[in-house]
């Protein structure tokens, strides 16, 4: 369990996999206030025992608040069972997931035939009760907290902002903190639609705080992790149009928009620096992100 202090009331949690690679990877946020706690995406039923851990490591006695970025398993996959350690506490999540909460049949089998073995390492989620479940306002320690809709990686994502901290979820990509400056890649599965995926950024671009990533940890100045990403997505669609107007074959253009990205994106060309087994699960989400881009740009 690696817990990092981002300041004296905001912590992240890494939640490691058992799968290679899968390191400083899903982080769930943790808010603290005395006693009292607020969590950002509980990660997957995999690793609940070792957020729960964390929370008790830092004297938080009662999570008031769960906020989900979005339903995805690696986000939200754990939250029927993190209720088994905390039954009080309010789940908010978008709409459109309520009812993949209460019943994750359907989330299960399509994580399933999305992510494979992947799927099997994060596990099945269990039915999160409908009670549990809240919609109104949102306060957690007399801060205010504003629910921002922001569907441009899935339908039922949102992102939230407290005070200084902006919890982006995956709606400005996938992100590393390295030793000079961070990597940062779309993060654009099917069904991908630009002007959606646009329109979320340009929502938080004029955000001031610390931006706090789904994947993985957190840069000081959100505006400018927003601009970049806009710019990332902007290149990303044009060289995917481009090569798909010249070649048939769906692997070869993917393999040769990794290739010319890799030279043209100077945050995601940092690629080449990062650890070998980081790299593996990298391409694997590459090529997702780039078959999302592929199937948009050829409508």
């Amino acid at each position: 369990m690696k817990i990092i202090e981002v300041t004296d009331e905001l912590y992240l949690v890494d939640l490691p996999q058992n799968l290679e690679g899968f390191r400083d990877f899903i982080s769930s946020w943790i808010l603290k206030h005395e006693s009292k706690g607020l969590v950002v995406d509980v990660g997957p039923s995999s690793t609940i025992k070792k957020l729960v851990e964390a929370i008790r490591y830092l004297k938080i006695d009662e999570v008031e608040y769960v906020l989900l970025t979005h339903i995805h398993i690696d986000h939200a996959g754990g939250v029927g069972e993190f209720l088994n350690y905390y039954p009080n506490a309010k789940v908010v999540v978008h709409e459109k997931g309520i009812k993949h909460l209460i019943n994750p049949e359907k989330l299960w089998t399509s994580s399933k035939e999305v992510l494979g073995e992947i799927a099997e390492a994060y596990k099945k989620p269990i039915p999160v009760n409908e009670e549990n479940v809240y919609t109104g306002d949102v306060e957690f320690c007399g801060k205010t907290v504003e629910i921002v809709k922001t569907p441009g990686h899935a339908p039922h994502h949102q992102s939230y902002i407290i005070g200084d901290y902006v919890f982006l979820g995956e709606s400005a990509g996938v992100h590393m903190s390295l030793k000079e400056g961070y990597y940062l890649r779309p993060a654009t599965p099917p069904r991908f639609i630009y002007d959606v995926y646009e329109e979320s950024l340009k929502k938080l671009s004029k955000v001031d705080g610390i931006a706090c990533f789904g994947h993985f940890g957190f840069e000081k100045n959100c505006r400018e992790v927003i601009s970049s990403a806009r710019e990332q997505i902007s290149l990303w669609i044009e060289v995917v149009k481009r090569l798909a107007s010249e070649v048939e074959n769906e692997r070869e253009i993917i393999e040769n928009a990794k290739r010319e990205l890799l030279k043209r994106d100077k945050l995601f060309s940092r690629y080449k620096i990062l650890d070998e087994d980081i790299k593996k699960r990298e391409d694997y989400f590459i090529e997702n992100s780039l078959k999302g881009i592929l199937g948009y740009v050829k409508g």
